[in-house]
């Protein structure tokens, strides 16, 4: 009984919010399948240069015990802006759970064509000297970690990966990857990524490693903020969350003039994550298993 009740509940509240969607977009508040709850809207940059499609299907349990179901598509985004879209979509769903939040999402979709059209003239000003470039590497050396015996000249000098830009308020946040076996290697990565003048005019260089010990099976690794206060520990746990290991990461932050709170920290993140994920270092969580062929962790 309680169970009818609730869907009753969502299905009053669907028809609601769909119907208020309608009187405010009209004809761009599309009906894909009436019968199946599915919508969609083709939300534009004021400009009309940019668009960004939302497709929806509203669950029976939605908005009180489910988020709707989405997909959106921007064939002219690159891979952080759509991580970065999806990613502030299912926080206003957490942050509103139980909650009708479509106009929220299309709001937001709105906010962000705003800045991207604001900011996107930046990004090749501040990256135009570092090559982005995922090129095959033999990790098998590295693979494993290296020995507390072991000197780093054992191992070639480590190759440095350069990932896409993102760019927020006139802030401009890219990360730097190298695999490493040692700790002599990371300050070795350091200093040719300040030989970079790109690199060493940024307002932060954050930086992570983590490095695994075979003969002792455990790990070295630290972090640097460089002024921004627990970027670098934020860092390192991505680091220890994924699963990545024998490898340095530093992000640089070009900082634009506009403070941007708490979101700094999650373009620092991401820009890491973006980085980690061409280069293999991120578990596959469909097979159990890393592109190195080590097993998941379970947790």
């Amino acid at each position: 009984m309680a169970e009818m009740l609730e869907q009753e509940d969502n299905l009053a509240l669907q028809v609601e919010e769909v119907e208020a969607l309608r009187a405010i977009y009209g004809e761009e508040w599309k009906v894909e399948d009436s019968s199946g709850n599915s919508y969609s809207i083709e939300i534009r940059h004021k400009s009309a240069e940019h668009s960004v499609v939302l497709k929806v299907i509203l669950p029976p349990e939605y908005p009180l015990h489910s988020p709707p179901l989405y997909q959106f598509s921007a064939p002219w985004m690159k891979g952080y802006q759509k991580v970065e879209l999806s990613t502030a979509l299912e926080d206003i769903y957490f942050n509103h759970s139980g909650e009708s939040i479509l106009f929220m999402w299309i709001d937001k979709i709105r906010d962000y064509l705003d800045i991207w059209d604001t900011c996107g003239n930046n990004i090749q000003d501040t990256s135009e000297s570092i090559a982005e470039e995922y090129v095959d590497f033999n990790f098998e050396k590295y693979k494993n970690g290296g020995s507390s015996q072991q000197k780093c000249s054992d191992f070639e000098t480590p190759r440095i990966y350069h990932g896409e830009t993102i760019v927020d308020r006139k802030s401009t946040f890219q990360a730097h990857l190298a695999p490493v076996v040692c700790v002599e290697q990371v300050q070795q990565i350091k200093t040719k990524l300040m030989e970079n003048r790109k690199i060493a005019s940024a307002t932060h260089n954050i930086l992570a490693y983590r490095i695994y010990i075979e003969d002792t099976k455990s790990f070295h690794q630290d972090c640097d903020d460089d002024g921004e206060t627990h970027a670098g520990s934020r860092l390192l746990h991505l680091l220890e969350i994924l699963g990545a290991q024998n490898v340095v990461v530093v992000v640089s932050r070009w900082y634009g003039g506009i403070l941007l709170g708490p979101d700094r920290f999650k373009h620092i993140n991401n820009a890491a994550r973006i980085v980690l994920q061409h280069c293999g270092y991120i578990t596959d969580q469909k097979s159990g298993t890393d592109p190195k062929g080590k097993k998941k962790k379970t947790r």
